[in-house]
Parts: structure tokens; sequence; C-alpha cells
């Protein structure tokens, strides 16, 4: 009997939510990011940068949060 494995990658289950925030700042900024290609490559390169970093403050917040929650949880049970 032969186990078949989908060729389908797996995907980091934070990455939708990164893009999700980096599409959020871009639209707080009137773009997004299909609409990127038409802006000169300098500003694209900025506008991704903050975005990166916006997301990961968010993802970090997010996670600092989660981190909370299970503490709270974690320590009523005992």
């Amino acid at each position: 009997m032969t186990t078949e494995r989908a060729d389908v990658p797996m995907e980091d289950p934070q990455a939708s939510l990164e893009r999700a925030f980096i599409e959020e700042y871009l639209k707080t900024r009137g773009h997004s990011l299909r609409g990127l290609h038409v802006l000169p490559e300098e500003q694209v390169n900025a506008l991704l940068r903050a975005a990166s970093l916006y997301a990961a403050t968010k993802l970090a917040e997010v996670e600092a949060r989660a981190a909370y929650v299970h503490e709270i949880h974690g320590s009523s049970s005992e």
C-alpha cells in the first residue's frame, strides 16, 4: 500500500493574516497590492517596508495577546 502525498506546499499559518495586515496598511495610504505596479520603484519599496513593519508589529501584538490569554486560562486550571 502506497500513501500518496499532495504536492501542495504547506503555508505558514500566519501568512494570510500578515498579508491582510499589509493590505490594511496600504489601504489606509490609498493603495493596494494590485495597484503598486504603477508607482515608482522607490515609492513601492518604501510602502512595502512600512507595511511589513506594520504587519510585523500587529502579528507580535496578536501573539502577545494569545500568550496572555493562554496564561490566564492555564493558570486558572491549577
